[in-house]
């Protein structure tokens, strides 16, 4: 059984029609990737999983369980986190008070104790700002701290929207070295990633999104070798 299992899902923003039928799967233990054009639906796919859009048609299944039963604080409950697009941190809190946040649907304080010394190990410069007010940090530290925090809520799968969007190519090369990490340590991972190079060098699988439907899916590797994907995705010819 997958860990995650779109079925034929139909999403709407008003009349405008985002998702036209996608039907993906992510396995236990794999970081899968979504890759395709601005407006392609990817982030769509992501605010579906998570509850924060309903599908009109079609179905969303964790580990089995139909998630259309449930509110999106209590899809969190059941171990699915997103980074979204844009980080979203809490920019007038500090970093601590943003990674106790992320930790907010738990009650197991030894555990999050244990979560937060290991989201320090992961990302160091956390730990030396840990008390420094959110907005003020880098744009490659907001991401960081975007991704510890949903870290904090000890999920077993990870929806991870465009890290990499805005971020000197250094810190790109990091941050895709800590989701490989994180990877791993056990956390599989949904990667919606415009930066089809680096998403399917550490991705295991992925799928092609035009304008709200899935038109390829394969290996990474597949994908990096297919010639749709390196003239349109990948910069060659």
């Amino acid at each position: 059984m997958p860990m995650l299992e779109l079925q034929d899902v139909h999403a709407y923003y008003g009349n405008i029609h985002a998702l036209k039928g996608i039907s993906l799967t992510v396995e236990e233990g794999e970081i899968v990737t979504l890759i395709g054009a601005n407006g392609a639906g990817k982030t769509t796919t992501l605010r579906t999983i998570s509850g924060l859009l309903k599908p009109r048609q079609g179905k969303v299944y964790l580990e089995g369980e139909d998630l259309d039963q449930y509110k999106a604080h209590e899809i969190v409950y059941k171990g699915v986190a997103m980074v979204p697009e844009g980080r979203g941190i809490f920019a007038k809190l500090t970093v601590a008070e943003n990674l106790d946040m992320g930790a907010y649907s738990r009650r197991d304080k030894k555990g999050i104790a244990e979560d937060l010394e290991r989201v320090f190990e992961l990302f160091p410069r956390l730990k030396e700002r840990r008390n420094q007010v959110a907005g003020t940090l880098s744009g490659g530290e907001q991401q960081m701290l975007a991704t510890a925090r949903a870290l904090m809520a000890r999920p077993r799968l990870l929806l991870m929207d465009e890290p990499s969007m805005g971020l000197a190519p250094v810190l790109v090369e990091d941050v895709f070295d800590r989701i490989m990490e994180i990877n791993h340590e056990g956390t599989t991972i949904l990667l919606v990633e415009q930066n089809a190079h680096m998403a399917l060098q550490v991705a295991h699988r992925g799928y092609v999104l035009q304008t709200g439907e899935i038109v390829l899916g394969d290996t990474a590797d597949g994908l990096r070798q297919n010639p749709m994907v390196q003239k349109a995705y990948l910069g060659m010819e």
